[in-house]
């Protein structure tokens, strides 16, 4: 048996980007993220999570993508320490992966990463994910693909 899990608290700002917040919502309702793994994680950058281990549930995520927000500039949280975020491949597909700043990523917010909340409680158990690194092919991590 391994050691009991850790912890971390999310605190969702639907204020920040409406969207995102309702699907990280949505998808701990479903129990998305239960038991996934930290899968791409990057020191004095992110770590990120969000592929599910159940194949037919991520597939079922996989492609419903959520369209990009429209929030106005002063309503957006920034990418600081803590903030979670959803990552995408381009506009309009966000879907079920996130990240959670591990430091001020700021310059993040003109490429369209709203953050949809912020760790409120456990910031030290974040801060303890092992780094991966890139995942492969480009990087000694662990591969996204199902």
């Amino acid at each position: 048996p391994g050691a009991s899990p850790r912890r971390f608290t999310v605190r969702v700002r639907r204020e920040w980007a409406p969207r995102g917040a309702a699907r990280f919502v949505e998808l701990v309702e479903d129990r998305h993220y239960d038991d996934c793994a930290f899968f791409r994680v990057i020191r004095k950058f992110m770590c990120q999570f969000g592929i599910s281990g159940n194949t037919t549930r991520q597939a079922a995520w996989r492609s419903r993508s959520i369209k990009d927000e429209t929030v106005p500039a002063e309503t957006r949280g920034s990418n600081v320490r803590g903030t979670v975020s959803f990552a995408h491949a381009g506009p309009d597909t966000r879907s079920t992966q996130l990240f959670i700043n591990l430091v001020d990523n700021k310059r993040l917010d003109r490429q369209n990463f709203p953050p949809i909340g912020e760790v409120v409680e456990g910031m030290d158990v974040v801060d303890s994910i092992r780094a991966t690194g890139e995942g492969a092919p480009s990087g000694k991590g662990p591969s996204q693909s199902l």
